[in-house]
C-alpha cells in the first residue's frame, strides 16, 4: 500500500509541470502558460499549491489527522484541473505538493 501511495505521489510530482499550465493566471494566455510550466513559475493559481507545503507537512506528518485550510484550497485546485488528481487519495497528493 506505502509503495502504492509513493508510486502514485512520484508519477504526480512528475506530471505536475504538464498539469502546471492550468495553474497559470488568467492573463498569462497560452504560450506563455505553456512556458511557464517548463520553467517552474509559480505564478497564477500555482501559488495555492506552492503555499500549501506547509499544510501539507503537517497533514503527511499526523497520517492525515491535521488538515490546514491552505491544504484543503490546494486539493481542491488540483482536483479541478487534474484527472490524475481526482482519483488520488489526500495523502498521495499532499506527499506530491511536497515533492514540488
Amino acid at each position: 500500500m506505502i509503495r502504492i501511495a509513493i508510486a502514485c505521489a512520484f508519477a504526480l510530482a512528475i506530471s505536475a509541470p504538464v498539469h502546471a499550465s492550468s495553474f497559470a493566471g488568467t492573463s498569462a494566455g497560452a504560450g506563455s502558460a505553456s512556458s511557464g510550466a517548463s520553467s517552474g513559475s509559480t505564478s497564477g493559481n500555482d501559488k495555492v499549491v506552492l503555499n500549501a507545503r506547509e499544510d501539507a507537512a503537517g497533514f503527511v506528518a499526523s497520517d492525515g489527522r491535521i488538515r490546514g485550510a491552505r491544504l484543503e484550497a490546494a486539493l481542491r485546485h488540483l482536483r479541478e484541473h487534474s484527472v490524475e488528481a481526482r482519483d488520488a487519495s489526500d495523502l498521495a497528493l499532499a506527499q506530491a505538493i511536497l515533492a514540488r
